[in-house]
């Protein structure tokens, strides 16, 4: 089994994958050339990551956009914005990963990396999102 597959693997392929879409979304650079840049590649996982939600932007963003009460996505951190859509990709992508991994996962990193208030926003928004995207759980 690779570290990438492992949940401390995949933990650390988020934040990996979390940094990665950030910069690209400040610099505006195509995230397949940022990737070729790098001299060392992101985890596996991450890649598969980065790429599904550079491929599936527009769509992840409408299904956010979707489940959010009286908010849009543009007012969104764009560390909340990057997080958002990384759970959605899961979710939509990932039927291997429980819902409740996603969740959690999104929360916990929403804590270390955003502002006070945004683990619980995101929670929310991201449970309406599973609960759309995966709704026999």
């Amino acid at each position: 089994m690779s570290s990438a597959t492992g949940l401390g693997g995949r933990r650390e392929a988020r934040e990996e994958a979390l940094s990665f879409l950030y910069e690209t979304e400040l610099t505006g650079d195509p995230v397949d050339d940022a990737l070729a840049a790098r001299d060392v590649p992101p985890e596996p996982y991450a890649i598969e990551m980065i790429q599904g939600v550079a491929a599936e932007q527009a769509d992840l963003d409408a299904l956010i956009s979707d489940n959010l009460t009286g908010w849009s996505l543009s007012r969104m951190p764009i560390v909340d914005r990057v997080i958002a859509r990384m759970a959605a990709w899961e979710l939509r992508s990932r039927p291997d990963v429980p819902t409740g991994a996603v969740l959690s996962e999104a929360v916990e990193i929403a804590t270390q990396y955003c502002a006070e208030d945004s683990p619980r926003f995101l929670n929310g928004v991201l449970r309406a999102v599973a609960d759309s995207v995966r709704p026999s759980e």
